[in-house]
């Protein structure tokens, strides 16, 4: 499903102009980036949470070259269901 799909039938469902559920949608994302970019986790109970994470430095190869390379620390986000969404979409037909 496509951010155009979502917008779609959010529209459809509550019966929203488009355009605003457009703008309700984009706002959303940018309070989730901007949140996370501050170093913040976003919690939405019953869905998930949006979590930065850190990287520790590590030791890797490039194998063309034969060589070693550090790759930094770096932090990275992710996102980590809850529980009830993950056991609705088990059981839920495919």
């Amino acid at each position: 499903m496509t951010k155009a799909e979502i917008i779609a039938e959010i529209a459809n469902k509550t019966g929203l102009e488009k355009v605003d559920v457009q703008e309700t949608v984009e706002a959303f994302f940018k309070v989730v980036k901007g949140a996370m970019i501050g170093g913040e986790n976003v919690y939405v109970r019953g869905f998930g949470s949006f979590v930065v994470k850190k990287r520790a430095e590590k030791t890797a190869r490039n194998i063309s070259k034969n060589t070693a390379i550090i790759i930094p620390a770096h932090y990275v986000p992710t996102f980590k269901p809850a529980k009830t969404f993950v056991e609705k979409v088990k059981s839920g037909n495919k």
